[in-house]
């Protein structure tokens, strides 16, 4: 079975008078369900920001949507909650991606990487009075895991390998947060463009950790699409889940 996924990039261009514009392409492909992976980046149980949890709770039910459609269609789902495997010590979906055979992951490919559009030196959350702790344990349990079929890992190694071990050759991401953890783990967009993975990012179910006092001084919903649009100049596609879910 197919995805027809809606890919969005942005290119640089000339208009007719000469000036330098941004424009959006939109190119419709057939990803093969089977040869498609889905990467759930750091979607925890807890997080130290108010503002962050406030955000990702309303988008957890149409996660969990994506997660039982694309594996209802053959997909492989990787849940990756970092810092969390202790969690995960006995679980089959884990012991699964330990136990795959283990690839040498390739030279880094170069790749610009310009500065990101919005500041969050600040750590980047808009609530009053968060202190950053770790004090997430697990992925969230709004998302289930299949011990069947998923795995569990928050190592880029064991990602690349157990992509190449079921000869897949697309990934999908989404999680929290995009100009941060989606973009710089072992696992996440910038390595795996890279080492050379497909690899897209689902636009409507992510969200930026960034604070509206801080440069652009935007809200945070336009911090959020200012980041978007960034990876999908810089770094990769992005597709939206209805593609996925047909509305």
């Amino acid at each position: 079975m197919d995805l027809k996924l809606t890919l969005r990039r942005r290119a640089l261009v000339q208009n007719a008078d000469g000036h330098n514009i941004w424009v959006l392409n939109e190119d419709v492909r057939h990803w093969p369900a089977e040869k498609t992976a889905l990467l759930l980046c750091d979607v925890w149980d807890k997080h130290w920001s108010r503002g962050a949890v406030d955000r990702l709770e309303p988008m957890l039910p149409r996660m969990q949507q994506v997660v039982e459609s694309l594996r209802a269609q053959g997909g492989q789902i990787v849940h990756a909650p970092s810092d969390t495997m202790d969690f995960y010590a006995d679980s089959a979906a884990r012991k699964r991606a330990q136990g795959a055979p283990q690839t040498e992951v390739p030279a880094d490919m170069e790749h610009v990487d310009p500065p990101l559009p919005v500041d969050a030196s600040d750590d980047g959350s808009d609530t009053l009075g968060d202190k950053p702790a770790r004090v997430w344990s697990r992925q969230h349990p709004a998302i289930a895991i299949d011990e069947e079929c998923d795995i569990v890992t928050d190592r880029g190694a064991e990602v690349y390998s157990y992509l190449r071990h079921r000869g897949i050759e697309h990934v999908l991401i989404m999680g929290v947060h995009t100009n941060m953890c989606v973009l710089h783990r072992s696992f996440a967009i910038k390595q795996m463009v890279r080492w050379g993975i497909d690899i897209a990012l689902l636009r409507d179910l992510t969200d930026t950790m960034y604070n509206p006092a801080m440069p652009p001084y935007v809200e945070h919903d336009e911090g959020t699409r200012l980041v978007v649009e960034f990876i999908e100049k810089f770094w990769c596609a992005s597709v939206e889940s209805k593609d996925l879910l047909g509305g």
